[in-house]
C-alpha cells in the first residue's frame, strides 16, 4: 500500500514537471493588444520586447509588464499567455492638454517653473511626477524667499482622454532673515563673519536688496565663502557643521551658522618632485616660494599660487600630458606638502560641447577655454578652463565631464552651465561729520549675453554731484585685454570753503591688461570740458581762472598687486602708480600719484597696514594749474583734522597745493573687548602735508608735517556700519582746523 502511494506521488510530480517545462518555454504564435487608442499596436509590441515566434518563458511575463510600464504611457497593464497567444491589455494614461498656475503672475517665477517642470503639455499624465512637480514648485519658491507657500494640484477631465492640470498657489509672505548668528569655536567676531557672507539681516528700509530674504542657494554660497575664509587663515580642518534657519515669529527667521575652526595649521617642509626630463633650474622661483612659506599659516590661496607657478613652468617645457598632484602629511599642527608632476596618457580633444547657455553667447564661454578641439588633452589646461568659466560669475553652476571619444586616443569635453541673473540695483546713504552722501547704481555684468558689463551710477554729497556711465569689455576681440569707455559728469561746489564752483563733463576710453605676473598695465585717454566759476569771496588771483577749459590727457596706470586676497587683506603689498600726461590743455597740468600699501599680521588675528601716498600736479608749460586740479589730502589719510583745511590759504580759502604726501599706519586690536561681537578697535597714526602754490609763491606753506594719533571704533549697528574716530593732533600749524572726533554712518537699501 505504501509503495503504491509512492508510485502515485511520483507520477504526479513527473506530470507537474512536464507541464511546468512546457509552460516555461513556449513559442509565441500571436500577440494581441487590447485597450489602446493613442499608442499603436506595433509600438506596444516594441515596448514589450517580445516578437512572434520568440520562445517565451513563464518568468518573462513580469519583464514584459515592467518594459511596458517603463514607457510611462500606461496607467494599467495586464499580460496573459494562453494557447501560445500573448494578450496585452492596457489602459492609456490621459494626455495633458494645458497646465495652469493660478496665483502666480510674475514671469520671474513662471520662467523658472517652466524650465524645471517634469510634466509638460502633450505629455502623458503621471501622478508620481505630479507630486514631484509640486515639490519642485515649493523648492523654487523657497529659492525666491517664500518658505510658507502652499501648492495644491487638481485635475480637470476633458474629452478624448485628455486633462488639464491646475496648480493653485498661495505665495504667502517672503521669509525674512531677522537675525544672523554664528556659534561654535568660530575664533572671529560676528561682525567680521557677517562681512564675509552674502546674506544680510532684514531692515524695513532695505527695499532694494534681495539678500535679506531666506534663500537656500545663497546660504550654500555663504557656507563656501566662510570655509574659504577660514582655509585662507590657516584653519585646515575647519568645519561648517550646519547652517539652519530657526523660526523667530511668523515669517521671520534666525539664520544660524555652526562653525568649528579647530586648530590653526602652519606650512612646514614643502617639496617638489619633477619628471626626469624637466630642468630643475627652471623651478628656482618655486623653491624660493617654498622657503618663504615655511612657518606661515596654511592658506589654500598659497597652494593655488604654487600650483599655478608649477603649471606655468611645466607648460613652458612643452609637456602637454601632465598633471600636478598634491600629497599632504600632517604632523601636529604642521603641514608637509609634496607637489608631484606626473605624465599622463596622451589623448587629443575630439570635441568640446557646451550646454545650458540660453543667454550667454557660446563664443564668450569658448574664449575662456585654454584647450581647443584638436589640441592634445591637458588636465592642467582643462581645469584652468573650467575655473575661467566659473570666474566669469555668469552662471549659477558650472559642471564638466571628460568622456571617451570615437577613437581610442581621443576625449570629448562636455561643459554644462546654468544661467543666473547678472544684474544688480543698489541704493545707499551715509552721514557723518563730513556731511551726507547718497548713491544709486545699476550694474549688468553680462549685457545681452556678450560678456560686456556696464555700470550706471550717481553720487550726491553736500558739495558734489557725480554721474557716471561705463561700459567694459574684459576680452576685446579675444585679446585677453580689457577695453572700456566711460562718460562722466561732475559738479563740485566749493564756494563756501574754497571760493569756486566747477562743472566738468567728458569721456574716457582705454585698455587694461596683465603685462607681467601680478603687474597690470592700463593705458587710456580722457577728454573733458570744464567750466570754472569763482565767487566774490575768491581772491583776485583765483578769479583769473574763471572760464572754460578743454583738456585731453593720456592716462597711464601700473598696478603691482601681491596681496594674499583683495578682500580683507592680511598679508602682502600693493604698489600703484598713475600718470596723467596732458595732450591738449590750457594749463598742461601733469599729474602724478603713487600709493604703496603693506599688510601683515603682527600677532594672532591682527591685521596691520602701513601705507604711503605721493601726489603732484604741475604745469609742464609753467602755467598755473586749475583750481580743480590742486591737491588736497583725503580725509581718511589725515584724521584729527577737518578735510581740506590744512596747507596753503588764499585769504580765508584753503587752496590746496601742487604737492601732497601722506603716511599712515593702522593696526587692529582684536583682544580689546573681544566679547563685543559687533565692534572692532583700530589704533592708527597719520602724517601728511600739502604745499606748493604756483600762482603765488608767497602763499606757500612749507610747514612741518601734520600728524595725529588715535583710536577708531568700527561698529556694525542694526542700521548699518558706524565708525567713530577719536584723534589727537601731534604736530600742526596755527592755520589748521583740527577735528578730534569724527563719525560716519552708512547703510544700503
Amino acid at each position: 500500500m505504501f509503495q503504491r502511494a509512492i508510485q502515485f506521488t511520483s507520477i504526479l510530480i513527473i506530470i507537474f514537471i512536464i507541464n511546468t517545462f512546457k509552460l516555461s518555454a513556449a513559442t509565441v504564435n500571436d500577440i494581441q493588444v487590447i485597450g489602446n487608442n493613442r499608442v499603436s499596436d506595433e509600438t506596444i509590441k516594441m515596448f514589450s520586447g517580445i516578437s512572434v515566434n520568440d520562445e517565451l518563458k513563464l518568468n518573462e511575463i513580469n519583464e514584459i509588464l515592467k518594459n511596458i510600464y517603463d514607457s510611462k504611457f500606461f496607467e494599467n497593464v495586464s499580460v496573459t499567455f494562453d494557447q501560445n497567444i500573448l494578450k496585452i491589455n492596457v489602459v492609456e494614461k490621459p494626455i495633458i492638454q494645458n497646465i495652469e498656475y493660478k496665483g502666480l503672475k510674475s514671469s520671474k517665477f513662471l520662467d523658472v517653473i517652466y524650465d524645471n517642470r517634469i510634466l509638460r503639455p502633450r505629455n502623458s499624465f503621471d501622478r508620481n511626477l505630479l507630486n514631484k512637480d509640486r515639490e519642485n514648485i515649493l523648492n523654487i519658491l523657497k529659492d525666491f524667499g517664500y518658505y510658507f507657500s502652499e501648492v495644491e494640484s487638481s485635475i480637470e477631465t476633458i474629452d478624448d482622454n485628455k486633462i488639464n492640470l491646475i496648480y493653485d498657489i498661495v505665495l504667502g509672505d517672503k521669509s525674512k532673515i531677522k537675525k544672523i548668528s554664528f556659534i561654535g569655536n568660530k575664533i572671529y567676531k560676528d561682525k567680521d563673519l557677517k562681512s564675509i557672507i552674502v546674506s544680510e539681516e532684514y531692515k524695513f528700509w532695505k527695499f532694494i536688496s534681495g539678500r535679506k530674504f531666506l534663500n537656500e542657494n545663497i546660504i550654500q554660497l555663504d557656507n563656501r565663502l566662510l570655509k574659504n575664509f577660514y582655509l585662507n587663515k590657516g584653519y585646515h580642518d575647519v568645519q561648517i557643521n550646519s547652517s539652519f534657519a530657526k523660526i523667530v515669529k511668523d515669517n521671520e527667521f534666525e539664520l544660524i551658522y555652526n562653525i568649528n575652526a579647530n586648530e590653526k595649521f602652519f606650512f612646514d617642509n614643502i617639496e617638489l618632485e619633477i619628471i626626469d626630463d624637466f630642468n630643475e633650474d627652471n623651478f628656482v622661483t618655486v623653491f624660493k616660494f617654498f622657503e618663504d612659506l615655511k612657518g606661515k599659516p596654511y592658506s589654500i590661496n598659497k597652494i593655488s599660487k604654487i600650483i599655478k607657478l608649477i603649471e606655468q613652468i611645466a607648460l613652458s617645457e612643452q609637456f602637454a600630458s601632465i598633471r600636478v598632484g598634491t600629497i599632504e602629511n600632517i604632523v601636529s599642527n604642521k603641514i608637509n606638502l609634496k607637489f608631484k608632476i606626473e605624465e599622463t596618457e596622451k589623448f587629443f580633444v575630439e570635441k568640446i560641447n557646451i550646454f545650458g547657455n540660453n543667454i550667454t553667447q557660446e563664443n564668450v564661454i569658448r574664449n575662456q577655454l585654454e584647450i581647443d578641439e584638436g589640441d592634445p588633452y591637458n588636465e592642467i589646461l582643462y581645469n584652468k578652463s573650467i575655473n575661467n568659466i566659473k570666474y566669469l560669475n555668469f552662471f549659477k553652476s558650472t559642471q564638466s565631464e571628460v568622456i571617451d571619444g570615437s577613437k581610442s586616443n581621443s576625449k570629448i569635453v562636455n561643459i554644462i552651465v546654468e544661467e543666473k541673473a547678472t544684474g544688480e540695483i543698489s541704493l545707499g546713504a551715509g552721514t557723518g561729520t563730513s556731511g551726507a552722501t547718497v548713491g544709486f547704481s545699476v550694474k549688468e555684468n553680462n549685457f545681452l549675453g556678450k560678456g560686456i558689463n556696464f555700470n550706471l551710477s550717481t553720487t550726491l554729497t553736500e558739495e558734489t554731484l557725480k554721474g557716471q556711465f561705463y561700459v567694459n569689455n574684459p576680452n576685446f576681440k579675444n585679446s585677453d585685454q580689457t577695453v572700456y569707455f566711460g562718460v562722466d559728469a561732475i559738479e563740485i561746489d566749493r564756494s563756501t570753503e574754497f571760493g569756486y564752483k566747477t562743472n566738468k563733463t567728458g569721456f574716457t576710453t582705454g585698455t587694461k591688461f596683465e603685462y607681467l605676473d601680478d603687474l597690470n598695465l592700463g593705458i587710456g585717454i580722457s577728454n573733458f570740458y570744464e567750466k570754472i566759476k569763482t565767487d566774490g569771496s575768491a581772491s583776485a588771483l583765483q578769479k583769473t581762472q574763471d572760464g572754460n577749459y578743454w583738456d585731453s590727457f593720456l592716462k597711464l596706470d601700473l598696478d603691482f598687486d601681491k596681496r594674499n586676497q583683495k578682500y580683507k587683506t592680511s598679508e602682502g603689498f600693493r604698489s600703484n602708480y598713475s600718470l596723467n600726461l596732458p595732450l591738449i590743455s590750457d594749463t598742461n597740468t601733469l599729474i602724478n600719484s603713487y600709493k604703496y600699501d603693506y599688510f601683515t599680521e603682527l600677532f594672532e588675528n591682527n591685521i596691520s597696514n602701513a601705507s604711503i601716498l605721493l601726489l603732484s600736479a604741475n604745469s609742464i608749460s609753467n602755467d598755473n594749474v586749475k583750481l580743480s586740479e590742486r591737491l588736497f589730502i583725503p580725509g581718511r589719510n589725515l584724521r584729527g583734522f577737518e578735510r581740506g583745511k590744512i596747507g596753503p590759504k588764499d585769504g580765508n580759502d584753503y587752496i590746496g597745493g601742487n604737492f601732497a604726501t601722506a603716511a599712515n599706519f593702522s593696526s587692529t586690536l582684536p583682544q580689546v573687548l573681544s566679547n563685543l561681537e559687533e565692534i572692532d578697535f583700530v589704533f592708527f597714526i597719520d602724517a601728511a602735508n600739502v604745499w606748493g602754490v604756483d600762482y603765488n609763491s608767497s602763499l606757500d606753506d612749507m610747514g612741518e608735517f601734520r600728524s595725529s594719533i588715535g583710536l577708531a571704533v568700527d561698529w556694525l549697528t542694526p542700521v548699518g556700519p558706524l565708525s567713530f574716530t577719536f584723534a589727537h593732533p601731534i604736530t600742526k600749524e596755527d592755520s589748521d582746523v583740527t577735528e578730534s572726533f569724527r563719525f560716519n554712518l552708512g547703510t544700503t537699501f
